[in-house]
């Protein structure tokens, strides 16, 4: 089972509360856990990806387990504890200003 934390304009525009379980079979990877959380709630697709690159929006970034992920490859797998749900993958907002 996958833990997602969102932030809490995504949960409002998915209609959820708190965390998301997802439970994949095969990789765990950024794209895989991305996938299953859109096919869950439409209302998220486009919002975390850009709908014709599959690129990560500008103001979003991926952390697991004390790590930024947002650079990495959609399709490196994600980090064990958070493939065994010990560790969430956390979908932040990004700050911005001066």
């Amino acid at each position: 089972m996958i833990v997602v934390t969102l932030p809490h304009h995504l949960r409002t525009l998915a209609r959820m509360d708190g965390d998301v379980e997802i439970e994949l079979d095969g990789p765990i990877t950024q794209r895989t856990v991305i996938d299953a959380l859109e096919a869950r709630y439409p209302a998220l697709r486009g919002t975390i990806r850009d709908y014709g690159t599959q690129k990560r929006r500008p103001f979003l970034r991926f952390f697991a387990c004390g790590q930024d992920l947002s650079h990495e490859s959609p399709d490196a797998p994600l980090p064990d504890a958070v493939a065994s749900g010990e560790e969430p993958f956390l979908i932040v907002g990004a700050m911005a200003g001066g």
